[in-house]
C-alpha cells in the first residue's frame, strides 16, 4: 500500500502543477501522460484491494479460502499496441 500512497502524493503533485497554467505546452504533455501513468497505477492498486476484500466478505459468508490476486502490472505508454 506504500507505493499507492506515493503514487497519489506523486499524481496530485502533477494535478497541481497542471493547474497553475504556467507551463509550456511541451511540459504540459509531459506531465499529462505522467499524470495518466500514476492515475493507472493507483486504479490497479485500488483494484487489487477490492478485489481482496471481497474475498475476505466472501470467505465470511461461505468460509472460502483467501487467496492473493495476481496483479500483473502491464502499463505501457507512449507506446503503440501492436
Amino acid at each position: 500500500m506504500a507505493d499507492f500512497e506515493k503514487q497519489l502524493t506523486a499524481l496530485e503533485s502533477v494535478v497541481e502543477r497542471l493547474e497553475q497554467g504556467d507551463l509550456s505546452l511541451e511540459e504540459s504533455v509531459r506531465l499529462f501522460e505522467e499524470g495518466i501513468k500514476l492515475s493507472d497505477a493507483c486504479k490497479k492498486e485500488l483494484e487489487a484491494a477490492e478485489g481482496k476484500i471481497q474475498l475476505l466478505v466472501d470467505r465470511g459468508k461461505t468460509g472460502m479460502k483467501v487467496v492473493d490476486l495476481d496483479v500483473k502490472e502491464d502499463v505501457s505508454f507512449g507506446e503503440d499496441e501492436e
